[in-house]
């Protein structure tokens, strides 16, 4: 019998929504500092995930949740940058 292969899932931090990895953008707070989009998902460092809906998208600008989820100020810069790799 073939053992099926799980996918990973990751919550999202706008909606609290469990989905598939492959379905979210990862945001990621490298050792130095940096806060940006990842779009391949293994970039090194402490990562959020974002679901690519626009609802979400709305809702992370609106309240500021990168800065909670990463305990530092985010610039708008990085929140513009996460809502452009998302669309693609």
């Amino acid at each position: 019998m073939a053992k099926t292969k799980s996918v990973p899932m990751r919550m999202c931090i706008a909606c609290r929504q469990m989905k598939p990895k492959k379905e979210m953008t990862r945001v990621v707070k490298t050792a130095d500092g940096e806060i940006s989009a990842d779009p391949t998902g293994k970039a090194a460092g402490r990562g959020a995930y974002i679901c690519n809906d626009e609802a979400c998208l709305k809702k992370l600008n609106d309240k500021k949740l990168l800065h909670k989820a990463f305990a530092t100020d985010v610039d708008q810069a990085v929140y513009q940058g996460v809502e452009a790799a998302s669309e693609k």
